[in-house]
């Protein structure tokens, strides 16, 4: 073959081999170099830094937890501090969604159980009866590292007041009273800053699988940097 003709083949061969291979990228979800959005309400702020205004986008954060896990362990803002963290909200005598959700969660702490900076909380939206033993019993039953999965109770207002304004996982106004009751399928990826990157229905192994690529991409976005410091 002369040279003309090795052009020729080479030519063609990037017009048609390369697109497929775009094509299977994105489809496989291998494709890793997106950027996740970022959720809630956002503001800007100017300040002044070596007598040059700066502005920064200020955007909202997770904050004010503080209940007790399936161990009567303490899980607070501080031992979560610079974690990733992947957040629903269920209770163990659920027989319609939780079951399939924690299942699901099950499958995503299998993916992660070797990753340190990653943590999977799951809130009780029923206090009064799921207290530290019930937790612990549910978690069992999930196969849940205590150190990784954490099972979380606390008072019933500030759970729900963490639903709503935290991880603004509904839109229906409540006080955390004896008639009020957050039900949801959603499972919340939060960032080691506190932001929420991504809302999942967790009773769909679809959209579980996109969790776990999602999870990916914080890890390689967080985590690999600091680690190459």
């Amino acid at each position: 073959m002369n040279s003309r003709g090795a052009k020729q083949t080479l030519i063609l061969f990037i017009v048609l081999f390369v697109p497929v291979v775009g094509y299977f990228l994105l489809k496989t979800g291998t494709n890793h170099y997106k950027a996740l959005p970022i959720f809630g309400e956002k503001y800007t702020e100017k300040t002044i830094v070596d007598n040059k205004e700066r502005v920064d986008t200020i955007y909202h954060r997770v904050g004010g937890i503080n209940f007790q896990d399936q161990q009567n362990q303490t899980i607070n803002d501080s031992v979560l501090a610079g974690k990733i963290k992947i957040v629903n909200f269920f209770f163990t005598t659920c027989q319609t969604i939780c079951p399939k959700m924690s299942t699901q969660m099950e499958r995503v702490q299998k993916r992660v159980q070797t990753i340190d900076e990653i943590q999977l909380l799951s809130f009780t939206v029923n206090p009064e009866i799921d207290n530290v033993a019930a937790l612990a019993t549910y978690a069992a039953a999930h196969h849940a590292i205590n150190s990784k999965w954490h099972f979380l109770t606390g008072p019933k207002n500030e759970i729900y007041d963490l639903a709503r304004r935290g991880y603004l996982v509904t839109a229906l106004q409540g006080d955390g009273g004896p008639n009020d009751f957050i039900h949801t399928e959603m499972f919340v990826l939060v960032d080691h800053q506190n932001r929420i990157r991504g809302y999942y229905d967790g009773t769909s192994a679809t959209a579980v699988d996109s969790l776990i690529d999602d999870i990916k991409v914080l890890v390689k976005e967080e985590i690999l940097p600091k680690k190459r410091k």
